[in-house]
């Protein structure tokens, strides 16, 4: 905490701005033939764009001979900040009204905005739609025909019987009568399509049995009918050459590890192969 004693002397406040008799000897600088966006003419706040340095600058003097005050450049990227001598205590012609400038920077704000670019939003990625030979209609069942039947006759006004020709009989509803025939006939083909499907589903648990079965048989033919090219390799392996004797190698497993977990994988891939095979 700094306290003040009698005895310590009390610094003079300063004025706001920097004020000097001193004027420049450069011709004035014209309001007018700057930009709306390079100078201030609000009330007590008045600032301009120094045409030297490119710095913003207060303008001292109002009320008598307008003129820039004493500035150092300002510019971004400078190596160091020097006193701009050909800018400082230039005067000033202010002749341009306030409510004018103030008119003209507002018309410029719509036209600023419309050469600014947009934001640039990135395009959603989108999963290209499927071929038509890739899609699998789903098939109708008698219960969806009939819940769509039923929701289409609570909202048709020719279902319910409230509209009329100008003969006064009532119109026919040629959706509804379509809902009804697909029902009727889904309902008479449903038992004949439960077993087609039922038919389906035991050939292939049956399919799937015979191919775990016949798994090891097939196996031990295949390793049967590489096993002279194996022997072969064993061979010619087992030939070595004059000279220092290599380090012995592991022998080349001959049968799974786990022939359990091995038919299994089998017969897992037996059961795929024929899924794919019945949806071809």
């Amino acid at each position: 905490m700094t306290t003040t004693t009698p005895a310590m002397p009390k610094a003079r406040k300063r004025r706001r701005k920097t004020r000097t008799p001193n004027v420049n000897s450069r011709p004035p600088i014209i309001a007018s033939d700057l930009k709306a966006n390079e100078i201030d003419l609000t009330p007590g706040k008045e600032h301009l764009v120094c045409p030297d340095c490119s710095t913003w600058v207060p303008v001292t003097g109002m009320l008598g001979t307008p003129k820039l005050v004493p500035h150092h450049t300002g510019r971004a990227g400078a190596v160091e900040r020097r006193r701009c001598t050909a800018g400082s205590n230039r005067q000033v012609t202010i002749d341009v009204e306030v409510d004018a400038w103030r008119t003209t920077l507002i018309e410029a704000v719509p036209t600023t905005a419309s050469r600014r670019a947009t934001k640039v939003l990135p395009k959603p990625k989108v999963k290209p739609a499927p071929a038509a030979s890739q899609i699998t209609p789903a098939p109708l069942s008698a219960e969806q025909v009939r819940r769509a039947f039923r929701q289409h006759q609570q909202q048709c006004l020719a279902c319910k019987g409230e509209v009329t020709g100008r003969d006064g009989q009532p119109l026919p509803c040629r959706d509804g009568e379509r809902l009804a025939v697909t029902f009727l006939r889904l309902h008479r083909q449903e038992p004949k399509r439960r077993a087609v499907r039922e038919f389906f589903a035991r050939e292939r648990r049956r399919f799937d049995r015979q191919y775990a079965a016949a798994a090891p048989a097939k196996r031990t033919s295949e390793w049967a009918a590489v096993l002279p090219k194996v022997k072969d390799a064993d061979a010619l392996r087992s030939q070595l050459p004059a000279g220092e004797v290599p380090t012995e190698a592991r022998s080349v497993p001959l049968a799974p590890v786990d022939e359990k977990a091995f038919d299994q994988r089998q017969a897992e891939l037996g059961r795929r192969y024929a899924a794919r095979t019945a949806a071809a």
